[in-house]
């Protein structure tokens, strides 16, 4: 039987506790029996910002996922060309790790605009879509609404972003409650996000 694998995609920029609760929420109270974190590289035609080189953001969620056995940080999409398409990451996933069952996870807001994704009836057709909910308004296509390989998770809202957490460090303000310990001290020892 293979093992049934939920993929969290993000920049993780940086990984915060919503993002934790979410995963874990995922892999205690859904039938996935792993959450691999996949950290989606710098966009080269994209303007850079405060986007950190890969390298930190994919440090960061190893420190995140230390303590959380279930958890797993994931590089795929590093070594994959740009820009990166999910489908072909589920397809290079399908080939590396032929005994895992690999599932989609999104918020409800990436629902909403599904149907523009590049080869989105071949994900439906492939993998099986878990969708947590986020505070928004927008549309849910009709044909996603009650689609057999979409299910709808009622786990927490979480609204804590990492545009939120870049501004408050860069503020001095005090955010260690809202990431994970080693988290903190990763950025508070490179020095990132204050100017």
């Amino acid at each position: 039987m293979k093992k049934k694998i939920g993929l969290y995609f993000g920049t993780f920029n940086p990984i915060h506790i919503g993002h934790l609760i979410i995963a874990n929420f995922m892999v205690e109270f859904s039938d996935l029996e792993e959450i691999w974190l996949v950290v989606t590289p710098h966009n080269p035609f994209k303007k850079k910002s405060s986007l950190l080189a890969n390298h930190h953001r994919l440090e960061m969620v190893y420190l995140a996922c230390e303590e959380h056995e279930k958890l797993k940080p994931c590089d795929v999409e590093f070594k994959l060309p740009q820009p990166n398409y999910t489908a072909t990451t589920l397809a290079k996933l399908e080939e590396d790790f032929p005994g895992n069952e690999f599932c989609l996870i999104m918020g409800e807001d990436n629902l909403k605009t599904f149907h523009k994704w590049k080869n989105y009836e071949v994900i439906l057709e492939r993998h099986q879509v878990y969708v947590y909910p986020r505070i928004g308004g927008g549309r849910v296509e009709n044909q996603f609404k009650d689609h057999p390989k979409i299910t709808r998770v009622e786990a927490y809202v979480i609204e804590i972003s990492s545009t939120f957490i870049r501004e408050a460090v860069k503020e001095g303000k005090n955010i260690t409650t809202m990431l994970p310990g080693k988290v903190w001290e990763y950025i508070d020892r490179m020095n990132f996000y204050r100017r």
